[in-house]
């Protein structure tokens, strides 16, 4: 992501603009960064990935939720849009516009030489930040690996794979096991390359 050429924007004129723009935006410390338009295997794999959570969830009092909904980290002041995310119980918005949200208590990332470093390093620092985030999920695109990051109760996170298409990955902070048969059904992952640009902490990712 590209930090486009504006002057200091505060979060309401980013919001302003974000709003009323086509293309999607992240906004850090005064600046808007262009987001990158996905790949094929990317949105297979979201779409896998929303309707198998989703069917998972249907009796809980939970959902997921695409990139078309924006989180606002407010202790960083990072507002981004997540490749999914899971809510339980009433959003907490961070207006009254209803379309930016503050408390997910799982964020999944689709991985791509584009955004890996970032999704790893500074997203997540961000991510950490969430005192409702219970769960961080990253998945590859370039193989059948789903990699989970849970938050114990003394802070500390600690991580577990999936590895294979016949293995699954079981979130704890809610009642959901997917298949990875799922995740990546009809995924060729020899397709899946991209070029590196900017991230807001300032590195290709």
């Amino acid at each position: 992501m590209a930090a486009q050429s504006l002057p200091y924007l505060t979060p309401e004129q980013y919001l302003e603009i974000e709003r009323k723009a086509e293309t999607k935006s992240e906004y850090l410390r005064g600046a808007m960064y262009a987001m990158a338009g996905g790949s094929l295997t990317h949105s297979r794999i979201q779409n896998n990935l929303s309707r198998e959570a989703g069917n998972a969830l249907k009796q809980q009092p939970c959902g997921i939720f695409g990139p078309d909904l924006k989180l606002l980290v407010s202790s960083t002041g990072l507002y981004t849009y997540p490749d999914a995310m899971i809510l339980c119980g009433p959003p907490q918005f961070a207006d009254n516009r209803n379309d930016t949200v503050t408390n997910p208590i799982a964020i999944f990332e689709i991985l791509s030489p584009s955004t890996e470093a970032y999704d790893r390093g500074g997203k997540f620092s961000h991510y950490r930040s969430l005192e409702s985030l219970q769960e961080y999920i990253l998945i590859s695109q370039s193989e059948p690996r789903i990699e989970r990051f849970r938050r114990l109760p003394d802070n500390r996170w600690i991580l577990s794979e999936s590895i294979g298409l016949e293995a699954t990955i079981e979130l704890e902070s809610v009642p959901c096991r997917l298949a990875l048969s799922e995740i990546y059904d009809k995924v060729e992952f020899s397709s899946a390359s991209a070029a590196a640009p900017s991230t807001p902490e300032g590195s290709a990712s």
